[in-house]
C-alpha cells in the first residue's frame, strides 16, 4: 500500500454542519492508505459550527486540514486547495455526499490504466429524511427527463468517455495543462473546467463500478432556489467563457421550454393565434410529466409530489436562464468582461 500515489482531496465548504462530519467518516473508512491521503477543508468563513467540526477532525487525524476561503467563491476555495495541494492525483468532493469504500483506490487505478485527465464515478441520489416529498425529488433527479443525458447522474454499463463528471479524481498535471477553475464562475466551474479539458483534447471517463451518494435538497423551495441559480449561471458561463461551448446542450433544455411558452404568450397580443403553440407546448410537456410520474410512483414516493418535483426543476432551471440573458445584455451594456 506504500507504493500507492499520494493522493489530495480538496472540500469546499461553507454552513456545512448537517454533513460535514458523515462526509469525512465515508472518506477516512475507504481502503486507501491514510499516510498516502491529505484532506484540505476550504471553509467560506462558515457562520454555523463546521469549522469547529473540522477542528475536531484534524485534532485526530493531522492530515484533515482547514483553509480559510475569505472570498468566499467556490471556483477561489478549489483553487485554494489545488494550489496546496502535494498529490500526484486531486479529488474534487462535495460535502453533501459520502464515497464508498473503493472510491479513492478504483479511481487512481482507473485514471492511471486509461491515462486520462479525469475520471469519476455514478453520482447515487439520497435524502437525508426520508418521506414521500423527498423521495420523489430524488427520483426525479435521477431521471433522464429530469436532469438529461448526465450519464455520471443516470449510469451506464461500461466504461465511457464523457464531458463531465461530478466529484472527480484529476491528475494534478492536468491543471498546469488546462488551467485553473474559473474563478469568475460561482456555479458551473467543474462543468467548464471539463468541458475546457475535453475541448483541449483531453480525456475524462466515467467508471460504472464507482459510486458516491450525494444528498440532495428535500423541499421544494431549496431545490427551486438552487435551480434558479444553475440556470442563471448558465447564461453567464458563457458570457464569461465567451462561448457556449463550455456547457452542453442539456444545460440549455429547460430555458427553451419557457421561451416556447414566454414568447408565443407575447406574439398572442398582436398574432392571437401564437396563443395555441403555448398551450400544445404546455400540454405536451404537463403529459409526459403525468406519464412519467405515473411509472415512477412507488411505496416511497407519491404522484402529486413527482409532478411537482418536475415543475419545480425545470421551470426554476429554465426561469433562471431566461432571467440571466437579462443579466448577460446588462453585463454588455457596462461593457463588463
Amino acid at each position: 500500500m506504500l507504493n500507492i500515489p499520494k493522493i489530495s482531496v480538496i472540500i469546499p465548504t461553507f454552513n456545512e454542519e448537517k454533513y460535514i462530519a458523515a462526509c469525512l467518516d465515508s472518506i477516512l473508512e475507504s481502503d486507501y492508505a491514510h499516510e498516502k491521503i491529505e484532506i484540505f477543508i476550504v471553509d467560506g468563513m462558515s457562520k454555523d459550527s463546521t469549522r469547529e467540526i473540522v477542528q475536531e477532525y484534524h485534532d485526530q487525524y493531522p492530515f484533515i486540514k482547514l483553509i480559510e476561503n475569505e472570498q468566499r467563491h467556490t471556483p477561489v476555495g478549489m483553487n485554494l486547495g489545488i494550489e496546496a495541494s502535494r498529490g500526484e492525483f486531486v479529488f474534487i468532493l462535495s460535502a453533501h455526499a459520502s464515497y464508498g469504500i473503493e472510491y479513492f483506490t478504483k479511481l487512481v487505478e482507473s485514471i492511471e490504466s486509461l491515462a486520462g485527465d479525469c475520471v469519476g464515478g455514478v453520482l447515487l441520489t439520497d435524502v437525508k429524511n426520508t418521506n414521500s416529498k423527498s423521495s420523489s425529488i430524488k427520483e426525479v433527479l435521477m431521471h433522464k427527463f429530469g436532469v438529461g443525458n448526465s450519464l455520471f447522474r443516470t449510469g451506464c454499463n461500461n466504461v465511457t468517455e464523457v464531458d463531465t463528471v461530478a466529484f472527480g479524481c484529476y491528475r494534478k498535471s492536468a491543471f498546469d495543462k488546462y488551467g485553473l477553475f474559473d474563478e469568475k464562475l460561482i456555479r458551473n466551474q467543474d462543468i467548464e473546467l471539463n468541458k475546457r479539458i475535453v475541448n483541449g483534447g483531453g480525456k475524462i471517463y466515467l467508471i460504472p463500478d464507482v459510486q458516491c451518494t450525494y444528498f440532495s435538497r428535500e423541499t421544494f423551495i431549496p431545490l427551486a432556489k438552487n435551480q434558479y441559480q444553475n440556470g442563471f449561471w448558465n447564461m453567464l458561463t458563457s458570457y464569461y467563457t465567451k462561448t457556449l461551448s463550455s456547457l452542453s446542450l442539456r444545460h440549455f433544455i429547460p430555458l427553451l421550454f419557457v421561451l416556447s411558452l414566454l414568447l408565443p404568450l407575447l406574439l398572442s397580443l398582436v398574432f392571437q393565434k401564437m396563443l395555441w403553440v403555448a398551450v400544445i407546448s404546455l400540454v405536451s410537456y404537463l403529459s409526459l410529466v403525468i406519464i412519467i410520474s405515473f411509472r415512477l410512483k412507488n411505496s416511497s414516493n407519491s404522484i402529486m409530489y413527482l409532478i411537482l418535483s418536475f415543475l419545480t426543476l425545470h421551470f426554476s432551471y429554465g426561469l433562471g436562464s431566461f432571467i440571466g440573458i437579462f443579466s448577460v445584455f446588462k453585463k454588455m451594456i457596462k461593457g463588463e468582461k
